[in-house]
């Protein structure tokens, strides 16, 4: 069966996505076209990049990148759960990023974002990152803003509208991931 990745690409103290990778989590194990995993990069402790060969060699030598490069190895396709800082991406979920080359490659990619103009900016910016690590990134988004899917900007609470949405980058995540399968067999 398919096997898609939740990353949550916050490692902030008090983040607010927790409660939305948990909110996809729950809504993806409901579904019987996949498999679901939640992957918190706060429980990697990813150091900034400290590799001496470049990631596209896969010649890695750290514990925690080898760690790393196998749990992203294991899955077929991703949805990435990031804020926006900054009108980009966290440091934490670039750098996790930046680790790995082939375990990326040829797997499918959906964004759910939330900030004040619902992350998209983050994610525009991991749109380039993706066609760079040769993933497919797909074209339904969950677009999350802190004034009307957050109570007090903190307490996640999604408008009805967001769980379609989040529905339909589903769809298309799994379907890519599927049809992306034959290139990951080489």
């Amino acid at each position: 069966m398919t096997k898609i990745g939740i990353i949550l690409g916050s490692t902030r103290p008090g983040r607010n996505g927790a409660a939305v990778a948990h909110w996809v989590h729950q809504n993806a194990a409901l579904r019987d076209d996949a498999e679901f995993e939640l992957v918190d990069l706060a429980d990697y402790k990813l150091p900034l990049l400290d590799e001496p060969h470049p990631p596209s060699m896969g010649q890695y030598v750290q514990a925690h990148t080898q760690v790393w490069a196998q749990k992203i190895a294991s899955f077929d396709g991703f949805v990435i759960v990031t804020p926006e800082y900054n009108r980009s991406v966290p440091g934490a979920l670039k750098n996790a990023l930046d680790f790995l080359y082939a375990e990326w490659t040829n797997k499918a990619v959906g964004f759910v974002s939330y900030g004040t103009t619902g992350g998209t900016r983050a994610v525009e910016h991991l749109r380039l990152i993706a066609g760079e690590l040769q993933m497919a990134d797909v074209r339904c988004q969950v677009a999350l803003s802190l004034f009307n899917d957050f109570e007090d900007f903190s307490a996640f609470k999604p408008i009805d509208a967001q769980h379609d949405a989040l529905a339909a980058m589903l769809d298309q995540v799994i379907a890519w991931s599927n049809a992306l399968a034959p290139l990951r067999a080489h």
